[in-house]
């Protein structure tokens, strides 16, 4: 039996090899004899640079950045290629990850670091840059990036925008800088969402950042009225381009200051990696993440996997932690970590041990069942 692990990361517990091992070892204990494979995978969040940087033997650079509140922070990239791709993670900055639950507010959160992280990707010689845009503290369009690449955002008295995401609503003008010639950038996004409305930046993520109600109608507003003067000084409209709400609308930045092509991170790290040749070549596929639920289908790893696997007719399951009844669908089936009596608490807590155990379930039903 030939078994491909190909999860994503666990968030708020394990990284996605330290998953991928510990369900190795669940399998192993009842599998001795199988072929199993090992392919941590990711979509453009946090754990995209490792996996392409390990797939490719890249080189990791550190470099001095600043959070999203503006802290100073040491962040790293990678350089594969032989040098020629420079790989990165704006969450590396400015992601959610650095910031307490109980101090999370996105309407001062900036994504200046990002920029910075950029820059030094770009200084490094780099001819192409792939930056993942997932998992941010920040909802401002890529306002804060702009700035550190040298926009000026300026209100109708020229006096320069520097403050929190709701100086946006007195926006008059963007102020481009001297003309330079950036290296192909690839935003790799993990969502599909616009930038604005229902379907949203502000609206689907803005209160797992922190948002209160009114809060999310000030973000919204702030992030409409950029989108009106950038069409404006532009020409043409991308708030609605698929992926431009990813990071708080990071995707939106991107696409629009520094010409950006927005790709779904999967692919680009399913490409890096390998993983159709490795789905091709196994029986059985094992994917996963923390949570499963409405968005793991618009554009998540593990949904990617599955995909992956029914087009060459092979069974996938799921281990997670855990998932909601929409989302069960995708795999042959999906085993969660958090079922009573265990809370989710104790499952991000008890993850490592967990994931053992329920691999080892899994492979139980395979000998005991035509599962």
């Amino acid at each position: 039996m030939r078994i491909l692990i190909a999860p994503d990361k666990f968030k708020s517990s394990l990284g996605a090899r330290e998953v991928a091992e510990n369900i190795a070892v669940g399998l192993r204990s009842v599998l001795p004899d199988a072929e199993i494979a090992l392919l941590p995978m990711a979509d453009g969040g946090e754990g995209t640079v490792a996996a392409i940087c390990s797939a490719a033997n890249g080189q990791w650079h550190e470099c001095d950045v600043h959070d999203a509140y503006g802290r100073p922070v040491t962040a790293r990239f990678a350089t594969v290629d032989e040098g020629a791709t420079a790989v990165l993670e704006a969450s590396e900055a400015i992601g959610l990850w650095r910031i307490p639950a109980a101090k999370r507010d996105p309407m001062r959160a900036s994504s200046f670091g990002a920029g910075e992280l950029l820059l030094h990707a770009v200084q490094s010689g780099a001819r192409k840059v792939i930056i993942g845009v997932g998992g941010s503290a920040t909802n401002d369009g890529g306002f804060g990036l702009a700035r550190a690449l040298g926009f000026r955002f300026l209100d109708q008295n020229d006096a320069e925008l520097l403050g929190p995401v709701s100086d946006l609503l007195t926006l008059a003008r963007i102020e481009r800088p001297p003309l330079r010639n950036w290296p192909e950038i690839i935003a790799a996004v993990d969502v599909r969402n616009p930038l604005l409305g229902a379907d949203g930046a502000t609206r689907v993520f803005g209160s797992q950042k922190g948002a209160s109600p009114k809060e999310l109608d000030v973000l919204e507003n702030a992030l409409t009225h950029l989108a009106d003067v950038v069409m404006k000084d532009a020409e043409f409209d991308r708030r609605e381009v698929a992926g431009t709400g990813a990071a708080g609308g990071l995707g939106f930045g991107l696409l629009n200051f520094v010409s950006a092509t927005l790709r779904p991170g999967f692919d680009i790290v399913s490409d890096y990696v390998g993983l159709e040749d490795a789905v091709r070549s196994a029986d059985i596929i094992i994917a996963g993440e923390g949570r499963l639920d409405a968005q793991t289908s618009a554009g998540k790893a593990p949904a990617g996997v599955a995909d992956l696997a029914r087009k060459h007719g092979k069974r996938c399951f799921a281990i997670v932690g855990s998932a909601t009844p929409d989302s069960v669908g995708l795999f042959d089936r999906v085993v969660q970590l958090a079922i009573p009596p265990v809370t989710t608490e104790q499952a991000i807590r008890d993850a490592a041990r967990l994931i053992r155990s329920r691999a080892k379930e899994l492979a139980l039903s395979w000998l005991n069942s035509s599962d």
